[in-house]
Formats: structure tokens, C-alpha cells, sequence
């Protein structure tokens, strides 16, 4: 049985939907819900795992499932509006747009580009490096809380050093993932999906994201 899975992704949450059993979950988009996900998704064995580019959020994301080896596509949020409006679908809601990507990805069918040894090592190694650095600014936040004037002084310093780093990783981890094969805005997978694409006579799809996106976006 082939599976598709549908990832809405926000800022604080991962809405996930799997066709064709239905089932659908949430998870925190942080270091321990990304794991959470990875390990639920890996016994699915899905044939592919969608979800859209969101501008940032989604970047970490693609890059902990990447890095487990599950078969992750980052498709354009304009070609999965048209699909749903193809569908009927107009109503916004977390649940409802994990649903659609799934059915989107079960339509559309992209097809996962394995990534190299070396693409997944690097993916891992900066998920990894990312946790570090998160669970090091928790442990000196909450120091400082505690802490004498002058030791406050220290963690914050700390603290200011660490979120630099971590917002170097999070551009490292940005580029690693648009420059990876999970990458798929450039495609217009609608093209195949009957009488929804082009050859349907009334459909455009922007396939860049805006230029007023962000590259990232912090945990």
C-alpha cells in the first residue's frame, strides 16, 4: 500500500495527515517534535512526504526528516492552493491544508530524489549542531534568571554569542535544503494531475516564492 503524507507547517506546530489511513496528528515544530515525527512517519514507510515552503518554518523540518532518510518534497504553496480550490476546498484551517498536501502529494505523485551520503550527513550534522545549540541558550537563559548582577552579565553575553551562532546554523541548514533534491518549487507537478494542470485551459501557478519571503525562520 502506498502512503502520502501532508505536513502543515507553522511557526509553533506541525499538522500531519496520512492517506490512505486518514490518521492525523500534531506535533511541536522543535528539535524533540521533529524527532517524534521522524520516528512515527518511518514506520508508515511513505511512498512520499509533502509539505509546502512556507517562507522558513519549513526548512528545519525538511532537513530532520531529510536526515532521517524518509522521502521528503518541498512543493510550491501556490500549486497546492490551486489544487485545492480545484478540489472545492476554500475553508483555512491547520487540519484541512495538512489533508489537501496529502491528497495534493497523492495526486500529483512527485517523486523523491534521494539525497547523496553526503547531503544526509551534513543534514544531520546540522540538526544535531542546531539541538546543541538550542538546549546550551535554554541552560544559560534560565541561569540567568538565577544569577547575580554580574553573572547575569556573563550568560547574557553568552547568550547573545549562541543566538548568533544558531541563526548561522539555521541559514546553513536554509541552504543545505533549496539546494538539496527534497527542493521542488521549480516543478509544476500539477502538470500531471488530470484536470487540474495546464491542459485543464484555466490554470496559473506562480512557481518562485516571493522575494519578500525570508530565508528562515527561527525554532
Amino acid at each position: 500500500m502506498e502512503r502520502f503524507v501532508g505536513i502543515d507547517v507553522s511557526k509553533a506546530a506541525l499538522d500531519v495527515h496520512v492517506l490512505p489511513e486518514g490518521e492525523a496528528f500534531q506535533v511541536a515544530r522543535n528539535a524533540s517534535g521533529i524527532e517524534e515525527l521522524a520516528r512515527r512517519l518511518a514506520q508508515y514507510q511513505p511512498r512520499v512526504v509533502a509539505l509546502e515552503a512556507t517562507g522558513g518554518f519549513e526548512t528545519v523540518v525538511a532537513a530532520g526528516l531529510a536526515a532521517a532518510r524518509l522521502p521528503v518534497a518541498v512543493v510550491n504553496p501556490a500549486q497546492v492552493r490551486a489544487f485545492a480550490h480545484a478540489l472545492g476546498r476554500r475553508a483555512k484551517t491547520d487540519l484541512i491544508d495538512a489533508l489537501v498536501i496529502a491528497r495534493f502529494a497523492e495526486a500529483a505523485k512527485p517523486e523523491p530524489r534521494a539525497l547523496a551520503d553526503a547531503q544526509t550527513q551534513l543534514l544531520a550534522d546540522l540538526v544535531t549542531r542546531r539541538r546543541q545549540i538550542i538546549q546550551m541558550l535554554t541552560a544559560e537563559r534560565n541561569r540567568q534568571k538565577q544569577a547575580s548582577s554580574r553573572t547575569a552579565r556573563s550568560c547574557a553575553r553568552l547568550i547573545v554569542a549562541l543566538e548568533r551562532e544558531l541563526a548561522d546554523v539555521d541559514a546553513e541548514i536554509d541552504e543545505a535544503v533549496r539546494g538539496s533534491p527534497v527542493w521542488r518549487q521549480s516543478e509544476d507537478l500539477l502538470r500531471s494531475v488530470p484536470g487540474v494542470g495546464r491542459d485543464a485551459g484555466w490554470l496559473t501557478v506562480r512557481t518562485r516564492p516571493s522575494a519578500a519571503q525570508p530565508r528562515f525562520a527561527p525554532a
